[in-house]
């Protein structure tokens, strides 16, 4: 499975911003109104925003997809730039670069963890969260088995060299598709897709360096979301097979004060590319406020 001709034009179209602590962050950009940031979750980069909602949400804000640092074309300086609580100050960092001001951030999955990280950190600078089937809380996960080996020091680059001729033929393309479940993969995403960028073996030496990150980095969030004063909207899927929503995003909701919750019945983990109305909704109520 390869990115087509529309994946390289996103590459093309993708700009650099550079920050002061940490490699330049590369980015998507659209529309017109009040600001708005995509952040992605794992196995992907803002490709996954681009063919998703990005295009109904720039209809009325001016919107940023991040490709988040060692995703997509943003590097990133150090393996411990994976972790979530770091990945929000680098975006954060690359957001005041550009000029963004309050903005609503709108993050699927891991990016929904990096989003709510962004909020707790820097609250006032943050107009609310939109979390779309967010990791939020320490749990032992596939992608500890399947990736974090990948970022052990030396042999971790070799096994995911070996993997990357070997196994991950077949498990990445598994991969993105179950991520889908139950829904099919859109056609869009399958023609559009970068898939070439997001399986290189270094990037999978990535998402082994957040998946081991992720204890840490998820047990401080926890411990935040009662103090949290950012607004948040989490949008969940009852059918997701990714990301287990009544103990990650309806247990988050519960701790912050500000939170709602609703269910998306019958949609799974990509729930962004479902039910994208949904999405603008929370974005849109978000910002009501400006």
């Amino acid at each position: 499975m390869t990115g087509s001709e529309t994946a390289a034009d996103s590459r093309a179209e993708r700009r650099l911003v550079s920050i002061p602590e940490g490699s330049p962050v590369a980015y998507l950009e659209a529309g017109s109104g009040p600001d708005l940031v995509l952040i992605h979750g794992s196995l992907v980069n803002a490709d996954d925003m681009r063919l998703g909602p990005m295009s109904a949400l720039a209809e009325r804000f001016r919107v940023v997809a991040f490709d988040r640092p060692g995703h997509g074309l943003s590097e990133r300086a150090r393996p411990t730039d994976g972790s979530v609580w770091r990945q929000a100050e680098l975006l954060r960092a690359a957001a005041v670069a550009l000029g963004l001001r309050r903005p609503v951030l709108v993050g699927h999955s891991f990016g929904g963890a990096v989003a709510l990280a962004w909020a707790m950190s820097f609250p006032e600078e943050v107009a609310g969260v939109a979390a779309l089937a967010p990791i939020c809380f320490p749990e032992l996960r596939l992608e500890h088995l399947l990736f974090a080996p990948r970022a052990v020091p030396v042999a971790g680059q070799v096994l995911a060299q070996t993997l990357h001729l070997t196994a991950d033929p077949l498990l990445l393309p598994t991969l993105w598709r179950a991520m889908f479940l139950p829904q099919s993969m859109p056609d869009a995403f399958a023609r559009g897709f970068s898939f070439d960028l997001a399986g290189r073996s270094v990037q999978t030496v990535r998402e082994g360096e957040n998946a081991a990150s992720l204890f840490a980095d998820l047990s401080r969030s926890a411990l935040g979301y009662p103090t949290c004063r950012v607004p948040v909207r989490f949008l969940c899927g009852s059918a997701d097979i990714v990301v287990n929503n009544h103990l990650h995003g309806r247990a988050a909701a519960s701790l912050i004060p500000s939170a709602s919750f609703a269910w998306l019945p019958g949609i799974g983990h990509m729930l962004h590319h479902m039910r994208q109305a949904e999405v603008v909704a929370a974005a849109g109520h978000l910002a009501g406020d400006r």
